[in-house]
């Protein structure tokens, strides 16, 4: 049974580094929007299974922005740590800056905020432990994540009528 003791935000944090390369890029040489998603959703996920040492599946991804783009040959620094645990939920924040190798420039070009969700080897979703906030920074950011966790359950609920015009098509 994992140990449902607080645990601290600091505790959670990852810090990844990705070299963007041609591979990564679009045609304006600036890394895929789509794949900076990808690594944020990689180091998000590390950062919820620290908190609560489970297997964890994305919920939802919400304030996804693009502030800046990265371009082919500079690094990527993605860092990650849980701001809200709940019943069975985390909301992670993420942010990516960019770093001019050859100068150490550095400078924000994407933020996310994430929520995972823990689960058994069934697929049932398990509770987590509480987060231990330290610092008023913490509590604020707590406070902020409990009304979006609000807001969100809500959106759950209305606002659901755009998928009625998304049938697929034919011959997709």
């Amino acid at each position: 049974m994992p140990d449902m003791s607080p645990k601290s935000a600091k505790d959670t944090e990852v810090v990844m580094t990705q070299l963007i390369l041609p591979p990564d890029a679009n045609n304006l040489n600036a890394a895929f929007g789509g794949k900076v998603m990808e690594w944020i959703d990689i180091c998000g996920a590390v950062a919820a299974q620290r908190h609560c040492r489970q297997v964890v599946v994305t919920a939802s991804m919400d304030d996804l922005h693009f502030h800046a783009p990265i371009k082919v040959g500079w690094v990527a620094l993605l860092h990650a740590r849980v701001l809200a645990a709940f019943r069975t939920s985390m909301e992670v924040g993420v942010t990516v800056h960019a770093e001019n190798p050859l100068t150490g420039e550095r400078f924000l070009t994407t933020s996310a905020l994430l929520t995972f969700v823990a689960i058994d080897k069934d697929g049932g979703r398990v509770p987590v432990p509480p987060l231990h906030v330290e610092s008023e920074a913490e509590r604020e950011a707590f406070r902020e994540a409990e009304s979006r966790r609000a807001q969100r359950l809500a959106r759950q609920k209305e606002n659901q009528n755009w998928l009625k015009v998304m049938r697929p098509l034919a011959g997709a």
